[in-house]
């Protein structure tokens, strides 16, 4: 009879609480680290050194020098062109956006400096409608490239983007003729501009300013590309080879200069910018 009684537990049986939020599943390795560890290493995972996403104001931390970020044309909004409607309408989603994340839209620019060199830097937020870019976007973009050019300042720019944005039609698209042009101008002024392209990195955002850097930077086993792998071989009527479209697939393909990790993407941008754009002599 045994059997049937319910057996009272004792204190070493009893099951350990755990708070929610301790601890993170890693996408690569699928282990379960604790959540601190993660976030003192710039979030990459310290067991395969996967490199988790981040969000625009994070990533500046990363890369300036502290406090020297000074934000410009924060408060630019879309003004929704198309008046688009899909499961619920464009400037809700908008505005659904702006309150979860604290930003306007997908990009924020501004000038900063990296070991006390000034430049001006521009950053995707995949978080905000997939970084895709739209009409907001398009024209910071431009606008970090006119002042990059004006005040002639080594540009940099971090994508993570799913490519255009589709609730703006032809006015997202437009963008890309548009960035395109803003920094073919830095080139003909002689002025560095680096791209460094994040998990992921896709879409229209690919084929205009994200791959027309002096310098191409890409973070480990990141994706990158024009159109999914799924609709390339649909085109194509071919199996696509191991890892394509990751950064490690790019470089040996000549598509991109190296891949740096996390750590060391100050550092680097910094040396570059030095041997590129090395400031003139008074002399």
């Amino acid at each position: 009879m045994e059997w049937f009684k319910k057996k009272k537990e004792t204190n070493s049986e009893k099951k350990v609480k755990i708070p929610e939020g301790l601890w993170v599943k890693c996408d690569n390795c699928k282990e379960i680290i604790y959540k601190k560890e993660i976030e003192n290493n710039l979030k990459v995972c310290p067991k395969c050194e996967y490199h988790f996403r981040i969000v625009a104001r994070e990533r500046i931390n990363q890369l300036v020098d502290e406090g020297s970020f000074r934000e410009i044309d924060s408060n630019l909004v879309t003004t929704d062109p198309l008046k688009f409607e899909d499961t619920k309408p464009y400037k809700i989603r908008i505005q659904e956006n702006i309150k979860a994340h604290q930003i306007n839209d997908a990009f924020i620019y501004g000038t900063a400096s990296i070991y006390k060199r000034q430049v001006v830097i521009g950053v995707m937020d995949f978080s905000f409608m997939g970084g895709s870019m739209g009409s907001v976007v398009g024209e910071k973009i431009a606008r970090a490239a006119e002042l990059s050019l004006k005040e002639r300042l080594p540009l940099v720019t971090v994508s993570a983007s799913g490519g255009a944005r589709m609730q703006e039609g032809m006015f997202s698209l437009m963008q890309m003729a548009k960035v395109s042009a803003s920094v073919a101008r830095l080139k003909e002024a002689g002025i560095l501009y680096i791209s460094i392209l994040a998990d992921p990195t896709f879409g229209g955002v690919t084929a205009s300013f994200a791959m027309l850097g002096d310098v191409i930077i890409a973070e480990p086993k990141s994706l990158i590309g024009f159109a999914g792998p799924r609709v390339i071989e649909q085109t194509i009527k071919q199996q696509l080879p191991p890892d394509f479209q990751r950064a490690e697939f790019l470089l040996e393909h000549g598509m991109i200069d190296m891949i740096v990790e996390r750590k060391l993407l100050k550092e680097t941008i910094y040396k570059i910018i030095q041997y590129l754009m090395p400031l003139q002599s008074p002399y």
